[in-house]
């Protein structure tokens, strides 16, 4: 009951998360499209979600529960649910697209929960995760699109002047961008991510506070937990709390 308890936070978020995965997978229409900001910032509730719990997880209690497990599991999923579906949709853009959307926070979260059970610092799990997920939906992976590949097509021939297909910049700036709004759009997210990756911990210490269980919390699992207590402890200390707190994805890229 005690190690319930003390790991409250974790079981809580993780149940949180699989539920709101579960609607926006299974209520939720499969479209390529971003509809609304409304719709994009409701699919990015299982990610926070997600990252928030992977950040609260003790490494020494993964270990007892043998969570190490999870990783390979996570790849199985990849190979024999993603995988197969995107060679089966290959040729069906708007179904391989969404697919495509789904595996890219998957893969993300992913990364940050074996970095987290190797013992990663739980504000560096979040620092990488929601960088990474400001990279996915920085529109990126569009100009990547337009750049890296040889297209016969001559609409892509050069880059074009207004990105109808670019709904996740849509929602945000109100019509189709034109190439420059797209590229400043780009280039405020990659600020963002430089900023989340490299700015102060303690100037997170308000938003870790909002999902973090406090000093009492840290030093009682320090206590218990030995050399991966200290390394959240030292952590708390530069963020006033043991583990901090702190971004499905809509498009791409």
């Amino acid at each position: 009951m005690i190690t319930l308890r003390r790991n409250a936070a974790f079981l809580i978020l993780t149940a949180l998360a699989l539920t709101f995965a579960g609607i926006v997978w299974f209520a939720m229409p499969h479209d390529r499209e971003v509809t609304s900001l409304g719709v994009l910032l409701f699919k990015l509730v299982p990610f926070v979600l997600a990252t928030e719990a992977i950040a609260q997880l003790d490494p020494e209690q993964a270990k007892k529960w043998r969570l190490h497990l999870v990783v390979p599991l996570c790849f199985l999923v990849y190979f024999c649910y993603f995988v197969p579906k995107i060679f089966f949709y290959a040729e069906v853009h708007p179904t391989l697209y969404y697919n495509i959307l789904t595996l890219t926070p998957f893969l993300i979260l992913t990364f940050v929960f074996s970095f987290r059970i190797g013992a990663g610092a739980a504000h560096l799990v979040r620092r990488m995760s929601y960088a990474m997920i400001l990279l996915m939906l920085s529109g990126l992976e569009d100009l990547a699109y337009l750049t890296v590949n040889d297209h016969t097509d001559p609409a892509y021939a050069t880059i074009p002047e207004v990105w109808e297909w670019a709904s996740h910049i849509t929602v945000f700036i109100g019509h189709a961008p034109s190439k420059y709004e797209a590229y400043a759009f780009i280039a405020v997210h990659v600020v963002l991510v430089l900023f989340v990756l490299f700015a102060p911990t303690r100037w997170f210490t308000p938003v870790a506070r909002v999902f973090g269980r406090g000093q009492a919390g840290s030093a009682g699992r320090s206590a218990s937990t030995g050399s991966t207590g200290s390394t959240d402890a030292s952590e708390g200390a530069s963020e006033g709390a043991d583990t901090a707190a702190k971004t499905h994805p809509t498009a791409v890229g």
